[in-house]
């Protein structure tokens, strides 16, 4: 068996100790993408990750638009510094396996930089995933889908982003900071993105939790 790259050993050591757990412009990387392409392992608690994903693409709330866009994505963090992400441009799989999944393992906010490890780049939300993970270490998983109807009926009913602030960039990662100074976000952990088109995000101290969030949305719209 060939040897693996440094962080394909971390990441599967780490699993193993610890566990599973107007236009469409989606799927375009702003940030500035630091790719190492190595495959991916395949461990808990990516599987776990897998099973979540498909599930939420099943719902409707991950896929693809007509003009071939792929939208919604998940993540789960590892450590302080590291969480697992879909690649980007994976929402036309109806079934994923680990070759469409990155380890990210380093960011910069300010200087809009992402640094990942995988067979795809990193998902183009990378970045808000980051600050979410930056602002609370009690938050362990992340979901973002799309969802037309929701997302129109949900704006300023739920923590809501200005919709000036265009997703994958800095600017939005600030924003997400403001909500959870400004609203009840803390507590509701789930927002709109305004200025998404579609666009819903959920997160929680589990994946599935996370992943319950949005997806009760969907089959049984809150009382906000």
């Amino acid at each position: 068996m060939r040897a693996l790259h440094w962080a394909q050993i971390f990441l599967c050591s780490y699993l193993n100790a610890f566990g599973g757990i107007g236009m469409h412009d989606d799927g375009v990387i702003k940030y500035h993408c630091e790719w190492q392409a190595e495959a991916t392992v395949a461990c808990e608690p990516l599987n776990a990750l897998i099973a979540w994903r498909d599930r939420l693409h099943a719902a409707g709330l991950i896929g693809v638009y007509p003009n071939g866009i792929g939208f919604g994505n998940v993540s789960h963090r590892l450590t302080a510094q590291h969480f697992l992400i879909t690649g980007t441009q994976t929402g036309h799989y109806s079934t994923t396996t680990p070759e469409h999944y990155t380890l990210v393992d380093g960011w910069d906010i300010q200087q809009n930089k992402v640094h990942c490890v995988g067979s795809l780049k990193a998902s183009s939300e990378s970045l808000t995933h980051a600050a979410l993970y930056e602002y609370s270490p009690d938050i362990q998983a992340i979901v973002h889908g799309h969802h037309s109807a929701l997302w129109t009926r949900y704006q300023h009913k739920l923590p809501t982003t200005r919709k000036a602030v265009p997703y994958g960039t800095p600017a939005m990662a600030y924003e997400m900071w403001r909500l959870f100074r400004d609203s009840n976000l803390p507590s509701r952990k789930l927002l709109v993105m305004a200025g998404h088109k579609d666009g819903l995000m959920a997160f929680g101290k589990t994946l599935p939790e996370a992943a319950a969030t949005l997806l009760t949305l969907l089959e049984m719209p809150l009382d906000v």
